[in-house]
């Protein structure tokens, strides 16, 4: 069985076999409340910058837990291609489920879109919280599928905005479009997904999708929640450009 995994924020430092390491407090509640780790167990760190570290649990108390760095595994996980998941924001379990499969799928950064027909997102604080909570379900989908680069959960943007920003290709899933499978050769560097909301796209919206040079596609004869239309729709692009292939 594989050793539980966490993430270190703090820079860690492939030559430091032998160090102890202070775990940060929601580190230590998943160590020692959730995964009830004892010392002596076996964990795998990471910080994020590439690799991992096998680990042992040395201390874990009412001050908090340590760990002693064993190892440094310099192994990567992540896909050749270079894949962001432009998603309309939806509703908070749908969007969560998305952005947790887009990560253990392998995309390099998920971008949240506004659009005419996506779920509200609150002004402020309630929607900086929003997206912090987005960039928490990216960590633990990475603890839990062996990621150790975590993908880059980006600030919300209205599309017309991103659009304008984006220098990469793309596609956007359209039910009345050829199909994804279709798609054979692979685009020149950066490619964006871009999945639309529960109502679909505003017409002007998909309008300037086109016009950005978006190809539109399509995954098969039936009709699929936007979070299950983004994880096919991924898994699609890795089978026929990524790792999976």
């Amino acid at each position: 069985m594989a050793a539980p995994r966490l993430l270190c924020r703090a820079r860690l430092d492939p030559a430091a076999a032998g160090a102890t390491v202070d775990l940060e407090e929601d580190a230590v509640h998943h160590a020692t409340r959730v995964l009830r780790l004892g010392v002596g167990d076996a964990l795998t760190l990471f910080d994020g910058s590439g690799g991992e570290y096998a680990a042992t649990l040395v201390r874990a108390d009412r001050r908090g837990a340590s760990v002693r760095i064993e190892r440094f595994v310099a192994v990567e996980r992540e896909s050749a291609l270079e894949l962001t998941l432009a998603q309309a924001i939806v509703a908070v379990d749908a969007m969560d489920y998305a952005l947790r499969k887009a990560t253990e799928l392998g995309v390099t950064a998920i971008q949240p879109l506004v659009t005419a027909r996506s779920a509200p997102l609150a002004a402020g604080e309630r929607g900086q919280r929003r997206v912090g909570h987005w960039r928490a379900v990216a960590v633990a989908a990475c603890e839990q599928c062996g990621r150790n680069r975590i993908p880059d959960v980006r600030e919300p943007q209205p599309l017309a905005q991103w659009l304008r920003g984006w220098k990469g290709s793309g596609i956007v899933l359209d039910a009345g479009a050829a199909p994804l499978a279709a798609a054979s050769a692979a685009p020149p560097g950066a490619v964006a997904l871009a999945v639309g909301p529960e109502g679909g796209w505003d017409p002007r919206e998909a309008s300037a999708l086109a016009a950005a040079g978006f190809r539109a596609l399509r995954l098969g004869p039936r009709t699929l929640r936007t979070e299950t239309a983004a994880a096919a729709g991924i898994a699609l692009l890795q089978w026929l450009w990524g790792d999976w292939r």
